[in-house]
């Protein structure tokens, strides 16, 4: 347990960001799911689901939970798979 104040506040900010950040990702994975089945079983709205997916990674890369090379490559992996699916 910290003893100073400033690392006592850096215990408290850092906890409410790993929260945030934890929230982001189970949001990112479950589009990114739900775009996959959605491709799987031939859904109609599988366009609409990669369009989310694809905007949930791009919001991830930007707020630097994701890296810029594994949004890029999980979108790669979505588009390549609706592609195959059409």
């Amino acid at each position: 347990m910290p003893n100073i104040k400033s690392a006592k506040k850096r215990v408290k900010v850092i906890a409410t960001k790993t929260a945030q950040n934890k929230s982001i990702k189970s949001a990112l994975r479950t589009a990114v799911k739900k775009a996959y089945i959605a491709i799987d079983t031939n859904a109609e709205n599988k366009a609409e689901a990669v369009r989310l997916a694809v905007k949930k990674i791009d919001q991830a890369a930007a707020k630097g939970i994701l890296h810029k090379n594994t949004a890029a490559r999980s979108k790669s992996n979505l588009m390549k798979r609706l592609n195959a699916a059409a």
